[in-house]
């Protein structure tokens, strides 16, 4: 089996406390790579770690809408570290071939509510992104129609819209756009995610957990073994074989973070 999780949270105290069984886990299932996705400072340089400690483990450097952090930070009830976002993305530009992809990073209008200082840091990171040739893995939550918007100015070719819960039109203009689509193991109990596998070709679509939230099962804490549920039921929603849809999605993964 080749399956792929393109974003969790490997960091999150809930999983961090118990990675190495998670990691045995998710091989044991068939998963080959996770990339963990870092959202400030001290979750990049874990993510790192964490990718030289695991084989199966790949490093993608972000910076979360910080505006949005603070909030989630106060609801969730743990605090991070300060830190100099100039500082992070010039981290960023001098240690190139210690991550692969940029992530995770967007646009948030329910938690954030500074849209203008978002776009500025996303520009820098989306600037960066092009001079490397990496994906960026973005997060759009209430603010699909202004990350689109916002990314008309852009002609990076490796966009991946993660968890992206737009509406149909919005969906079809970024399989117009030939952007990428990572769908998360919560597919099994959600209609939009499941109408979006429906309207994205299959040469379009990735599995990611966004682990440990978004789990397919209700007294469980989301891991990356569990993207075998996101395979089934793509699987199903297309007419296909499971090992089929396994393998176009590993080769997606490897078209664009190979």
């Amino acid at each position: 089996m080749v399956l792929v999780d393109i974003h969790a949270h490997l960091d999150h105290h809930a999983i961090y406390k118990d990675i190495d069984a998670i990691i045995s886990r998710a091989k044991k299932a068939g998963v080959v790579a996770v990339v963990t996705n870092g959202i400030n400072k001290e979750t990049n340089r874990i993510s790192l770690e964490l990718a030289r400690k695991h084989d199966i483990v790949k490093a993608s450097l972000g910076i979360y809408p910080p505006d949005a952090l603070d909030r989630e930070c106060d609801v969730e009830g743990f605090e991070l570290k300060p830190f100099d976002i100039d500082e992070e993305i010039e981290f960023m530009n001098s240690h190139p071939n210690d991550f692969i992809s940029f992530g995770e990073v967007g646009l948030d209008l329910y938690n954030g509510k500074d849209v203008k200082m978002q776009k500025e840091i996303l520009s820098k990171i989306m600037r960066l992104a092009i001079k490397q040739d990496k994906p960026i893995i973005l997060h759009s939550r209430k603010a699909e129609r202004e990350l689109l918007e916002f990314l008309e100015d852009y002609k990076h070719k490796k966009i991946v819209l993660h968890c992206f819960s737009g509406r149909k039109h919005l969906i079809r203009s970024g399989v117009e756009k030939n952007y990428f689509f990572s769908v998360p193991t919560n597919i099994v109990k959600s209609d939009h995610f499941q109408r979006l596998v429906e309207m994205v070709p299959i040469t379009r679509l990735l599995t990611e957990t966004d682990a440990p939230y978004l789990s397919p099962y209700q007294d469980k804490l989301n891991e990356p073994a569990y993207v075998a549920e996101t395979i089934k039921k793509i699987a199903e929603i297309k007419g296909m074989d499971a090992r089929e849809v396994e393998n176009n999605i590993y080769l997606n993964y490897k078209k664009l973070f190979e």
